[in-house]
């Protein structure tokens, strides 16, 4: 949908301010319901049977010791499933295996009980034949020819023939010449670098609710980011037509791309209708960690080529991308984003999608951005530092502006790049003095943002207050940014309009909750939901004034005639129209559905102080400052705490956390104490700098920012802990004993 984008800026009376968050007495009352807070008369308990192998075909299930036992209700396996579209065919069997377990804790078979207890014992008695498979968990040694094969004849027609099955897909982005940019460097940074896999560490599990009636119509109240979403697979899972089956959103305890895709409904539907009962599932944080999607680990080949001077002559990357066991790496968006700041004339991408015996990977903010950016930006630190160049420079020198050609294709538009790095040039942390053994690292990072179908209603009370219905989960504020938009845009104060979020059954189709869609998309529909209200106030304020429709017009919340040749009335308020609206022909509402376009990229710089202890090689962050450009902040507390969450996360990612198998391919940090995500005494107090460039596509300028931040933060980390340890670290986390071994053999020489 093309937008106006004549319309003159314009001053902001609640959009930009800090308001209360709608949401904040729910939730520290406790009275905000989460996903395994819902509860029904007869409910039963659901439980999922998972694999203890990390590849192996099931040869024989035996249930029936489990269905006879007091009170299991329903037992469900593969074998309940019918035939599926094969658009869904993998996420059933991620659901459920079929044929063969993929990876650890893959589900193999559920039961339904009467309790906790009673499930568990259940499960214990479900017998299951498997034949032990050769497996395989590393990304490079699962694309060998003799590495073992998940899936036969998966292959797309863009692997070159000869490479191993578990390849899966090759892309390609870029444009000039490579070899002939690399010629023209004074130097050429060559390293291949290596992430692991993390998990979106997200405090609620995976929880839900499913009733199936004997009219084969359900309900399922899920937490999730998309219940549209859940709706539509689930539907076409168990064969169902979508009106049947309504779906309503709790509160989300955190997702951050993770709750995207579905791993339990589809089973506690089946439950529900075998066992003629409400069905309640809830995972364990060993079993998240086991079988829902991480992000991808990778391993990445790069080439940078500079001149003395700065000037980036060439950038090369290879990315492998291991998905998990079936295909859907984000090796894509990796591949697009990682040269995605910079102004290049050489540039090229190539990635691989990768499957290995790992849970199916899910997004994780700004999904195959983060490792890409990683590689790409810790090249070109060393090749700048080389040379004794200030890295800002060299970045502002090769950054992105307007009209630039992206390393991925399109023209950009209006961008913020080079005000992010002009921002951090001009802070003061960018000159504060570093003492022994500390680094300072900087880093740039790219995100795409999404639009997509939304439905937006607007609903104007008798009274004079406003309903506003969208249909995308809160995970990051988008309530409050749609109560700011629809007043600011009908001109009442910010307390009188109250955001719900609809089931499925309320509002038209509503994309997922992902790629930093919601502010931009929904809050596009929003203010068309409230000029075509104010359309319609105006309407029958010129019905009671006995005027044309044209000559009037809404002004700080009120109608108004348009100019003297209107005739002088008194303004009309919102109020005043919504009183007596019964009267002047029923109930007032604006409706806006599109598929909304235009969502404008984002960019991000990032600068980051450590200090190492060379005796252990713990790191320690001293200092963070983010800088992004949000377009327009609507909601400027709620902004600043995407950028905070993305760094810590990023910090996280860079220093401790990953995916550990032993061996046998088994998990060997399934849970929090193993796992470790940073806390609060893990971090620094961590500076922001909103940067506003407006977009063109959005009314008031809106960019997401719920993923940029997330970008930067590998590179930015590992370019500090590079500084101070005088060995550049080329595999993350950099946790203390990586770090460590690089330092002592450096010194060893």
């Amino acid at each position: 949908m093309a937008l106006d984008d004549t319309r003159k800026p314009r001053e902001f009376k609640v959009v930009g301010t800090r308001p209360d968050r709608p949401d904040g007495i729910d939730k520290v009352t406790g009275r905000a319901r989460f996903g395994a807070d819902m509860v029904l008369p007869g409910m039963l308990t659901g439980r999922i049977l998972r694999s203890p192998h990390a590849h192996a075909r099931i040869v024989r299930i035996d249930t029936s010791r489990a269905e006879a036992l007091s009170g299991v209700k329903a037992v469900v396996t593969r074998a309940d499933f019918g035939d599926v579209p094969e658009d869904v065919a993998d996420v059933l069997d991620n659901c459920m295996a079929g044929d063969k377990a993929m990876y650890d804790g893959h589900a193999v078979a559920a039961v339904a009980a009467s309790s906790p207890a009673v499930a568990r014992k259940a499960l214990k008695l479900i017998e299951v034949e498997y034949e032990v498979l050769p497996h395989v968990t590393d990304v490079d040694a699962a694309t060998r020819p003799d590495a073992p094969v998940l899936h036969e004849g998966r292959q797309q027609e863009t692997v070159p023939a000869g490479m191993s099955a578990n390849v899966i897909a090759r892309s390609e982005f870029g444009h000039g010449d490579i070899e002939a940019g690399l010629k023209q460097a004074d130097r050429v940074v060559e390293r291949t670098y290596r992430t692991a896999a993390t998990h979106q560490g997200y405090i609620e599990p995976h929880a839900c609710l499913a009733t199936m009636g004997s009219d084969g119509r359900a309900d399922l109240w899920v937490c999730t980011q998309g219940h549209y979403m859940v709706r539509n697979t689930c539907a076409a899972i168990l064969g169902m037509e979508q009106g049947q089956l309504r779906v309503t959103a709790s509160e989300i305890g955190g997702g951050f791309g993770g709750k995207t895709v579905v791993f339990l409904e589809p089973v506690a539907l089946m439950l529900a209708g075998k066992a003629g009962r409400p069905v309640k599932m809830v995972m364990s944080r060993s079993e998240v960690l086991r079988a829902t999607g991480p992000t991808s680990s990778t391993s990445i080949d790069v080439r940078i080529g500079m001149t003395k001077d700065g000037k980036i002559t060439a950038g090369f990357a290879e990315l492998r991308y291991q998905g998990g066991a079936y295909p859907g790496s984000p090796v894509d968006m990796g591949a697009m984003s990682g040269f995605a700041p910079y102004d290049l004339e050489n540039v090229k991408t190539v990635g691989w999608d990768v499957v290995t015996n790992r849970p199916k990977a899910a997004a994780y903010r700004a999904p195959g951005a983060p490792m890409a950016a990683y590689a790409i930006e810790s090249a070109i630190d060393e090749a700048a530092r080389g040379f004794g160049l200030d890295p800002l420079e060299v970045r502002l020198m090769n950054g992105a502006d307007e009209g630039t050609r992206a390393s991925y294709g399109p023209t950009y538009p209006a961008i913020g790049l080079k005000a992010t790095l002009e921002a951090a040039k001009s802070h003061p942390h960018w000159s504060a003095p570093l003492g022994k053994n500390q680094g300072r690292g900087v880093a740039c990072g790219f995100w795409f943002n999404f639009g997509g179908d939304t439905c937006v209603s607007l609903n104007i009370t008798p009274d004079g207050t406003v309903t506003v219905s969208e249909g995308n989960p809160d995970i990051g504020g988008s309530r409050a940014s749609m109560t700011m938009m629809a007043a600011e845009e009908l001109g009442i104060p910010y307390d009188q309009v109250r955001t719900i979020i609809a089931d499925t059954g309320s509002l038209g189709q509503n994309e997922v909750t992902d790629g930093s869609r919601v502010t931009f998309a929904v809050g596009l529909a929003t203010i068309k939901a409230a000029e075509a209200a104010k359309k319609e106030m105006c309407r029958r304020a010129a019905m009671v004034w006995g005027i044309d429709e044209e000559a009037v017009e809404w002004e700080d919340g009120a109608a108004r005639p348009a100019g003297p040749n209107a005739g002088k009335f008194p303004p009309m308020t919102l109020k005043e129209i919504a009183a007596i609206a019964s009267n002047t022909g029923g109930p007032i509402a604006g409706h806006h559905e599109v598929n909304a376009e235009g969502a404008g990229v984002s960019f991000a710089t990032h600068m980051v102080d450590v200090e190492l202890d060379r005796d252990t090689g713990s790191t320690k962050i001293l200092r963070y400052t983010v800088f992004q450009d949000a377009g327009k902040a609507v909601h400027p507390s709620y902004v600043e705490g995407q950028f905070q969450g993305g760094a810590v996360q990023g910090i996280g990612w860079a220093l401790n956390e990953e995916y550990i198998y032993g061996e046998d391919g088994i998990l060997q940090n399934a849970g929090f104490l193993d796992y470790r995500i940073p806390v609060a005494s893990d971090l620094p107090m961590i500076d922001t700098v909103i940067l506003e460039i407006p977009n063109p596509g959005h009314p008031y300028g809106v960019r997401g920012v719920g993923e940029t931040s997330i970008v930067p933060p590998l590179a930015a980390i590992a370019n500090a802990v590079s500084a101070a340890a005088g060995v550049r670290m080329t595999q993350l986390p950099m946790s203390p004993p990586r770090v460590l071994a690089a330092v002592q053999a450096k010194a060893e020489g």
